[in-house]
């Protein structure tokens, strides 16, 4: 034996064989093997230990505090109080200090309460008693010293202890059922199937005799797939391999139901089940209002740099004269005299960094996580979104992004379960060309009311009789629905009744539920599945039974499912039901035309389509089909592809019988939704795997797409008869021809209609328009940029027989497009969960395809319906309010600061500073953070109805404009004039020595004291203008806070403090307040410092005012009333100003449709008291030139509008 053979015995032996193979060995009940079969080799594993927690008791401090100290701005304070610590600075740590440790701490409390949270909620689950069989005996053990081997024993509705594989069940067939609601959201009963040489080991002595072991795949987090298998020991000498799957498997969280008791054997234990390894945090999506606060950011750290050299370098010039360096009454000590230039003018440098660095508001990032957080339990709370029917509110799984909701501008949905209810419908079934529908024909009679259905022939003949029969009996066995008996559902509705008892139809696909019970009212009724035999009640009212040999179970890429099933007679059928794109290929026989020309006609008209087929099997071809089954389920690697391959060798040379056509139903409100997100200038793409008819009709009914849109289709079909080069560029010159004419006129104002463009593609073709050259020239890699072309050109864009990788690439390359539009995504399955997690805001509906979309989303909402308020109420008020908060911060900021730097021109650079300690350190923390975080979260710039009735006001904040630099700039020079007034101001003010009452003199803290009560109370009446949603608490927040200062200055200065080695600030407030003079500075300083401000909104709402502004007006001409009866889209400026027109022209052009010109009805309201009408042309802007006031915003109100 080689010492690698020893070494790796040695590895194998210490740490498990699962860190160096792909494969683990579970020996069930830790029993050794029969001697002479292979080695026994313990394997380590984790026990059953939960921990989502993050921290522990001993680590919470060092790894919270890591963590916060990565954010840069926590950093760079922490970097600034350490210079105060080690250099002479002229303000005291403290300053920085403590508003460091505010937000420090603040953030590790919340952070250490919610981890408190999970630390409870682990010892719940770790302590909770499972039941495990030892030495032929049920023993009561802690869940957490669960391992793997262990043999456990589940009872009815107890949850999963961990990953297990079945081995048996009190049910005579080997069968158990199991809800998984919290793993995927899906309430419905899935059947688990144990092992067939065990499923006979019923009591807990005759399961711990059972000698056998298991090698499967290592853990990982797909919950639908698993590879294994099981070798059983029994008295011969070879043991006998059976295949393990998914079907074999019971996943941690899930619950047993329906069936009194099971025996599993423990695979995977704690941290390594799927479920467990499911929680893997996120990527962490940024804002767009986070990166431009990141970006002002660095701005505001050059302008504090720049301070900081000015300074320097000045103090030394102002140093070159001797006398000035050292005067009599500051001699150098020797110490200082022989310090080196450079390292005196360091220190001076960081001193003066110190001095200056409240220009950067460490507080601002504290108030913006808890405006985030108290922001969201608004949507919570929203009553509107409240889904009484499923009894749930809307869901915020992350608060970092509410104000992004303000700013999307592509929304990207799946179409099944989000536009329409997912609640399905048999609406009729074509067996070779003869259309049977559900409620018109039953047991071969013409039903009463029936006149009218589409009907070809309701007596299809003999040979066709048989033909009908098979096709329904097709449908009532290629399923994978259960049948429940009423008492054991938990709030299932619908349902079937057949003789004295009643019970429900279930299954995992609402699809083979509408369609079961679609043959049930054609006379064919699905009874059950009892021992491997599947029963039905034929016309005759006889009981057929067929006995269920093998299900090939669908799946997303062959996109069709088939059973193999032997009659009373001993003949072999297989059945397959699936998309016509999967079945007509593998059809060798049967009316195909007739069928296809059928599925067609009814996916035109938005039907979801199905086509099934069958084949009869000899005993030898059954034998071969089960040997290829067998030998791909067996398979440990690659399993997945082998069985893909085994099933494509079996699935061929079908017979067609017919098709299938469901209905799934719009939702309610999903067209109005659409139009309204299209008003509101977001671009609305439909992401579905459906077929292009299907798809297309629904977006036709969901308003997508309109009568007068123009199609352009960029599909298979057509790049057969055309290369996808041509296709392309036809395509675009089509879009680019209109776009030209169009634009010229949008913005001459005369443009009475423009061509509406809606895009179809396929996902073949899209796999084609993104894949790389081979030939590496740019001609292909240009297909992509062509195809964004095309569709930033298009008002809507339908993208079907997408598989779900396909959405998220979509979803990317349009991020990555060089606008980097805001996106979102929503969908309701597990397929729409990669475009959910990689769009910048990702929406989960929490439907009938399970809970997995709504687990891995940001937010959650019940139906499509909600996504309107949503964006356009609750995403609007969040970015004002948060863009609001950024830029006042930096502003109050500059206003604070501004006038220590001009300060430093008059105190000689000495450093000295111009406020007191206590004032700098609670400026941000005490005196002016309550007014602007109530603000953040109660401002409503418009009233909440009008937000809704005009979708076109979202465009007013789109792109980030609230954010712009322009803006920002506006804000800073503001806080310049405002700091040099308050400065300047005083200064003039007080030029002459100045004397109260009783003879005494101003001193420099006094002068500093008046500038920062000037400042303070400038800051907060700033704010208080700003306000246009007044309630109560803003009142009580913004006196209060001014009350609160004044207090807090009278008691700092009017006490000896007895911690304090000097009060330079004793008495200094109320030696200012006794002087007149000093009252009429700070009312004077106050008025002028926001005159500007006052006067620059006055004019612009009087000579530019904004769409905002104009309804802001009319709404108080109203009193609040003007929602109820005015036509808003009158309100909007007749002419777009410059910077409204610089977006993309393809945008005007996407919303400028041709039915968007209603005729402009004057608006007249009656005065009381007055003995007439009047009218208000002036700022309705009405009633000048219908066509041409309307022409500029024609998009943002299409249909008819209210006229009072």
């Amino acid at each position: 034996m080689d010492f690698s053979t020893i070494r790796n015995l040695i590895t194998r032996c210490c740490t498990g064989e699962e860190s160096w193979v792909d494969s683990r060995t579970v020996y069930i009940g830790h029993k050794e093997p029969p001697p002479g079969t292979e080695a026994y080799i313990p394997q380590r594993f984790p026990d059953n230990r939960i921990v989502s927690s993050k921290y522990t008791f001993w680590n919470f401090i060092p790894k919270n505090l890591f963590e916060q100290f990565r954010r840069i701005a926590n950093f760079y304070f922490l970097i600034i109080f350490l210079v105060q610590l080690i250099i002479d600075t002229p303000t005291s740590p403290t300053t920085s200090g403590l508003p460091l440790f505010f937000v420090i701490t603040v953030t590790a409390i919340k952070q250490g309460y919610e981890d408190w949270i999970r630390h409870k909620a682990d010892n719940a689950i770790n302590q909770c008693p499972v039941h495990v069989i030892q030495h032929g005996k049920v023993v009561r053990k802690q869940s957490q010293k669960l391992r793997v081997g262990d043999i456990v024993q589940v009872k009815e509705d107890e949850t999963f202890p961990c990953d297990l594989i079945l081995l048996s069940t009190c049910r005579e067939d080997g069968t158990c059922f199991v809800t998984t609601a919290s793993l995927d959201g899906e309430s419905s009963h899935k059947t688990y199937y144990a092992v067939q040489d065990t499923k006979a080991f019923n009591t807990a002595e005759e399961v711990d005799t059972l000698h056998a072991i298991i090698e499967c795949e290592q853990p990982q987090p797909d919950l639908y797939k698993f590879v294994g298998r099981i070798n059983i020991y029994l008295d011969r000498d070879e043991p006998i391999a059976r295949p393990l799957g998914s079907e074999n498997l019971l996943l941690r969280g899930a619950t047993l139901k329906n069936t009194e008791c099971i025996y599993a054997v423990a695979i995977y234990t704690g941290m390594e089940t799927k479920m467990a390894l499911n929680y893997q945090s996120k990527s962490q999506k940024r804002s767009a209002v986070e990166k431009s606060m990141n970006a002002y950011l660095i701005v505001y750290l050059c302008i504090l740099i720049s301070k900081a050299l000015i300074n320097t370098v000045l103090k030394y010039v102002w140093q070159a004269d001797p006398n000035r360096d050292e005067p009599w009454y500051n001699q150098k000590t020797e110490t200082e005299r022989q310090r080196h230039v450079l390292i005196r003018a360091f220190t001076d440098f960081l001193a003066f960094m110190v001095l200056f660095n409240y220009i950067i508001p460490v507080s601002m990032y504290v108030t913006v996580e808890m405006q985030k957080f108290l922001g969201s339990y608004f949507i919570l709370w929203d009553d509107d979104m409240f889904d009484e029917e499923l009894g749930e509110r809307p869901l915020v799984n992350t608060s970092d992004l509410n104000e992004e909701l303000g700013q999307v501008e592509y929304v990207f949905t799946d179409k099944t379960g989000t536009l329409t209810e997912n609640n399905m419908e048999l609406r009729e079934c074509c067996v070779d060309g003869h259309v049977y529908v559900p409620h018109a024909i039953c047991n071969g009679q013409v039903l009463p009311g029936a006149a009218g259905m589409d009907m070809i022939d309701s007596s299809p003949g003999v040979d066709g009789k048989e033909r009908e029969e098979l096709f329904f009996r097709a449908l009532c066995l290629c399923h994978t629905v259960q049948v429940k008996e009423e008492e054991t559902v938990d709030g299932i509705k619908r349902g079937i009744h057949q003789g004295k008892s009643t019970s429900f139809y279930i299954s995992s696909s609402p699809d083979e539920v509408a369609l079961v019970e679609g043959m049930k009212r054609l006379g064919f009724t699905y009874m059950r599945l009892k021992d491997s035999h599947m029963e039905i009640l034929n016309r005759e009212d006889e009981m057929e039974r067929f006995e269920l040999l093998e299900v090939l179970n669908f799946d997303s890429v062959r996109r069709r499912m088939s059973v193999i099933v032997r009659s009373n007679t001993g003949e072999y059928y297989l059945f397959c039901k699936g998309a016509d794109s999967s079945i007509f290929p593998r059809v060798v026989s049967g009316k195909v035309e007739q069928v296809r020309a059928r599925v067609e006609h009814n996916a035109v008209e938005g039907l979801r389509t199905l086509c099934v087929a069958y084949k009869k099997l000899t005993h030898k071809e059954y034998e071969e089909v089960c040997r290829l089954l067998t030998s791909a389920k067996l398979a440990l690697q690659e399993r997945d592809k082998k069985l893909s391959e085994a099933y494509d060798v079996i699935e061929k040379d079908f017979i067609l019988l017919g098709a299938t056509a469901v209905e799934d139903r719009l939702q309610d409100k999903a067209a109005d939704t659409i139009e309204s997100l299209h008003k509101a200038g977001m671009k609305v793409w439909v992401l579905t795997g459906d077929k292009m008819e299907t798809a297309a009709a629904t977006c036709y009914a969901s308003k997508l797409f309109h009568r007068n849109t123009q199609i352009l289709e960029l599909t298979t079909k057509r790049t057969e008869e055309q290369n996808l080069h041509d296709v392309l560029f036809d395509l675009s010159r089509t879009v680019l021809r209109q776009h030209g004419s169009m634009t010229r006129d949008i913005f001459s104002g005369l443009s009475a209609d423009c061509q509406d463009y809606g895009l179809i593609i396929d996902g073949a073709t899209l796999s084609a328009v993104l894949k790389p050259t081979q030939d590496g020239t740019s001609s292909g890699g240009n297909y992509k940029e062509i195809f964004l072309e095309i569709c930033r050109n298009c008002s809507a864009v339908l993208c079907c027989r997408m598989a779900p990788l396909q959405k998220a690439q979509i979803v990317k390359m349009i991020k990555a497009s060089k606008e980097h539009p805001i996106t979102l995504a929503i969908g309701d399955g597990a397929n729409d969960v990669s475009m959910i997690l990689e769009a910048h805001v990702g929406i989960g509906i929490m439907g009938k395809e399970g809970r997995q979309a709504a687990r891995n989303s940001d937010y959650a909402i019940t139906k499509f319906k909600h996504l309107k308020k949503m964006l356009l109420v609750h995403g609007h008020y969040y970015y004002i309010r948060i863009a609001e908060l950024v830029q006042y911060f930096f502003y109050k900021n500059v206003c604070f600061i501004f006038p220590q730097f001009l300060y430093q021109f008059f105190c000689g650079f000495s450093q000295q500073p111009l406020y007191d300690t206590a004032y700098l350190t609670l400026y941000n923390i005490s005196f002016t953070s309550l007014p602007i975080l109530l603000y953040s979260l109660m401002e409503q710039h418009i009233n909440m109805d009008i937000l809704k009735r005009d979708p076109s006001l979202y465009r007013d904040i789109a792109k980030n404009s609230l954010l712009r630099w322009r803006i920002f700039v506006y804000w800073t020079f503001l806080g310049v004039f405002d700091a040099m007034v308050f400065f300047f101001g005083a200064f003039f003010l007080f030029d002459n020595t100045t004397f109260t009452s009783n003879g005494q003199m101003f001193g420099n803290w006094t002068f500093g004291t008046l500038v920062f009560t000037v400042l303070v109370f400038t800051v907060t009446l700033k704010l208080a203008l700003d306000t246009h949603y007044w309630t109560w608490i803003n009142h009580f927040v913004i006196w209060g806070s001014l009350l609160f200062y004044v207090i807090f200055s009278l008691l700092w200065g009017g006490i000896i403090w007895p911690f304090l080695n000097y009060q330079r600030m004793y008495y200094v407030f109320m030696q200012m307040l006794s002087s007149g003079p000093a009252w009429l500075s700070i009312i004077l300083l106050i008025i002028v410092s926001l005159l500007p401000d006052v006067v620059k909104k006055v004019l612009c709402r009087a000579l530019w005012p904004t769409t905002t502004e104009r309804i802001q007006n009319a709404d108080r001409l109203y009193k609040g009333h003007l929602s109820e009866f005015s036509p808003l889209s009158s309100l909007h400026a007749p002419h777009a100003r410059k910077h409204d027109r610089q977006g993309s022209e393809s945008q005007n052009h996407a919303h400028c449709r041709s039915d968007s010109s209603p005729s402009k009805k004057l608006m007249c309201t009656y005065w009381g008291g007055r003995p007439g009408y009047c009218t208000f042309n002036s700022f309705l802007r009405i009633g000048e030139n219908p066509r041409f006031s309307g022409a500029a915003y024609a998009y943002s109100a299409p249909g008819p509008e209210t006229s009072v």
